[in-house]
């Protein structure tokens, strides 16, 4: 399943599906909710960002990193995974809003961190 191109993250040249690399997250059995989106990123055009709910607060960016690692080609690799407790927003027709998260995220990989 492709998803659709609108949703689609454009990364080193290359174009990502959010939605596989959300199946990734939910196979690690970690969390409750994912979301993939693309970030701004000076140097890749869009970073890969995972954006989650975990099922337990023991969860770990690093555990999960490391599941994609097993499952994903380098180039689908998220850079970084945001853990929230919070559930993640939704739109209007109650899917999660990856629009809403990735305008969130916008100034992760910003330059101008001073």
């Amino acid at each position: 399943f492709i998803g659709r191109k609108d949703d689609m993250i454009k990364t080193s040249g290359y174009r990502v599906s959010p939605t596989e690399i959300e199946e990734v997250l939910y196979d690690s059995g970690q969390i409750v909710e994912a979301a993939a989106v693309g970030v701004p990123h000076p140097a890749l055009g869009q970073a890969v960002v995972g954006v989650v709910k975990p099922l337990r607060a023991s969860c770990a960016e690093e555990d999960l990193i490391n599941h994609c690692k097993l499952h994903l080609p380098n180039f689908m690799m998220p850079l970084h995974i945001v853990i929230r407790q919070a559930d993640l927003p939704r739109n209007a027709n109650g899917k999660i809003d990856r629009k809403a998260l990735a305008g969130e995220l916008r100034d992760l990989f910003s330059e101008s961190d001073a």
